[in-house]
């Protein structure tokens, strides 16, 4: 039996919300075990308070950083300096980043070359270049919040152009002369080249997603294998 997956978790306190930590273990919890939790910040700043009140609930390892000079942060550095020194020196397998910070991003491309499996988690105010550059990102004012946050109507999903030719690159990928493809396949294709989650978009699995938007067609077989086509690929019946 394989050994669960190794997780070094580094948490940015002054760009990430700390009511968000229950959620972000659980979500972890399904990769494997969190064995490094450290959290980076001015602990003399009543601003990470929050974070400060729960760091022995959930032994996460406080790291002080001074802000030494006005308008630079020298957290971002400590952290990236920590980091690295984990990704050489520690058996990990999965690096996992909370912050809502670009400049992470060389820290996220250069863990990917080393082979690591990387997680983002921040708001949606994150730049794009750091949301993308993670092998998987889930922003945290939309994941476990479906109560709240409604999910985004069909209109806006299908305006989204970037997401529609992933999902019908992913389809495509998998396909069989029919048009149709499994949805495993295709869940397997999006995770290899995306840091997209269907909860970013207000929906629970894959499969909702797609039956959210009127471009794809679905079905079932043996009662519970969900197949997918696109139906621009759909053959149009001839008659002689």
């Amino acid at each position: 039996m394989k050994d669960k997956e190794k997780i070094a978790l580094f948490i940015d306190a002054d760009n990430a919300p700390a009511a968000k930590i229950d959620i972000i273990l659980s979500e972890l919890a399904r990769y494997g075990v969190v064995n490094i939790r450290k959290a980076y910040g001015n602990w003399k700043s009543p601003c990470i308070k929050p974070w400060e009140d729960v760091l022995h609930e959930y032994a996460i390892q406080p790291i002080q950083q001074f802000d030494l000079t006005k308008g630079k942060n020298a957290t971002d550095i400590a952290l990236v300096i920590d980091a690295m020194d984990i990704l050489y020196t520690k058996d990990v397998d999965t690096i996992c980043l909370v912050s809502s910070d670009c400049d992470f991003t060389p820290l996220v491309t250069r863990a990917l070359a080393d082979g690591k499996f990387v997680i983002g988690f921040g708001e949606r105010k994150a730049p794009m270049a750091f949301v993308n550059s993670c092998s998987k990102f889930l922003y945290l004012d939309e994941i476990h919040n479906q109560d709240k946050s409604k999910q985004k109507s069909e209109a806006h999903i299908k305006c989204d152009t970037k997401l529609m030719n992933m999902l019908r690159q992913a389809v495509e990928s998998s396909e069989d002369d029919d048009g149709w493809a499994n949805l495993g396949p295709i869940g397997k294709h999006i995770s290899n080249h995306a840091s997209f989650d269907q909860r970013n978009y207000g929906f629970k699995k894959l499969s909702d997603l797609f039956a959210s938007i009127d471009l794809f067609e679905m079905k079932q077989t043996n009662g519970s294998v969900t197949w997918v086509r696109d139906k621009k690929r759909i053959k149009p019946n001839r008659t002689v």
